[in-house]
């Protein structure tokens, strides 16, 4: 049985994604092999890091790929509430349709494989993790729970309870940035018939602002697969994972209460802060020396070694094109909105 980890990235996230690659070869404690996912066609930096690791491949299943864009597109532009929602808020109708492609991990190789977002860091070994799936289908290790159940699910509750038929759905949801599953998890039989239920209403329920995200609680919950969340379950032995929480550094390792973290997880913070503090500019990012370290492990020579602020011209211009680009936005916003009033959306 072959374990290994996907990682969903592009060369917009590419110092993230070696910080990253660096921190599993560091602490995982053995080597495993990794699959990058494409988010897109911009995988330049991406294919040349690839080339640098005998053990990192890139996943070239294009027909998964369309597969999984096809299926998440036909449920979001089928979903008028999210339609009109992201109108509204003036993003495009497929918002981060290509986070969806996380997906395709279930029609790879690995027979069994844990999921990371490009923006994480890998803290200590995940055989555990591994060994979890023995007994269960889908394991998570985070306190998504204890956030307002909108940021999943945000449908009327009579709604909720008719389509889970669970009464207790605040504590079965989780980030989907860190999972762990199996191949072949979702049969074509089971995808369908989801496809199917969501296209004829069920949708309705999931939020618009995470759609990746809502998705996999919405197919973890429906499929009634075995599902176990070691923050939930285990909360006692459990560490925090986000960048917010105060941890503890020893040796570039974070430590929650004397416990060491599996994972720390750099959710909402733009790539381009990243990119911009390997760029030499002075950045306040969280635990930032950390994320530094493993970076430039492999090529400590090329860690920047001062920062800099902008210049207050340099601020200023960012401002101005800011400004002007947000107007523009509203503009082709109201014209949107203008032309379906007309249409009669």
């Amino acid at each position: 049985m072959s374990d290994g980890i996907y990682i969903l990235a592009n060369d917009v996230v590419y110092d993230q994604l070696v910080a990253l690659l660096n921190s599993i070869e560091a602490n995982a404690g053995r080597k495993i092999p990794i699959c990058i996912i494409p988010y897109n066609e911009q995988l330049d930096k991406v294919k040349a890091e690839i080339a640098s690791r005998d053990n990192v491949t890139l996943f070239e299943d294009y027909d998964s790929i369309a597969y999984w864009d096809n299926f998440a597109t036909q449920i979001w532009k089928n979903y008028p509430r999210a339609q009109k929602t992201w109108r509204e808020w003036g993003f495009p109708e497929l918002y981060v349709l290509p986070m969806h492609r996380k997906l395709c991990a279930v029609d790879g190789s690995f027979d069994r494989f844990i999921y990371f977002d490009a923006d994480t860091l890998l803290m200590g070994s995940v055989d555990y993790v591994y060994e979890k799936l023995d007994a269960y289908d889908w394991v998570v290790n985070d306190f998504q729970y204890k956030s307002d159940l909108k940021f999943i699910f945000d449908g009327p509750s009579e709604q909720m309870q008719q389509v889970f038929n669970s009464e207790n759905l605040q504590s079965k949801v989780f980030c989907a940035g860190w999972f762990a599953t199996k191949k072949n998890i979702f049969s074509q039989a089971l995808r369908a018939d989801l496809l199917n239920k969501l296209i004829a209403g069920e949708a309705e329920v999931m939020c618009c602002l995470g759609p990746d995200q809502s998705l996999f609680n919405y197919m973890v919950l429906k499929s009634a697969i075995s599902y176990y969340n070691f923050a939930f379950h285990d909360c006692e032995q459990a560490t925090g994972n986000h960048w917010s929480s105060q941890f503890d550094v020893v040796d570039n390792i974070l430590y929650d209460q004397g416990r060491r973290l599996t994972y720390l997880h750099y959710m909402s913070i733009s790539s381009s802060a990243f990119t911009r503090l390997c760029g030499g500019e002075d950045v306040d990012i969280p635990y930032r020396d950390v994320f530094l370290y493993y970076r430039y492990l492999k090529s400590p020579e090329k860690r920047p070694q001062t920062f800099t602020r902008p210049s207050q011209l340099t601020l200023m211009q960012k401002s101005t094109i800011s400004f002007i680009q947000q107007r523009v936005n509203n503009i082709k916003l109201k014209y949107r909105n203008f032309k379906d009033r007309i249409n009669g959306y």
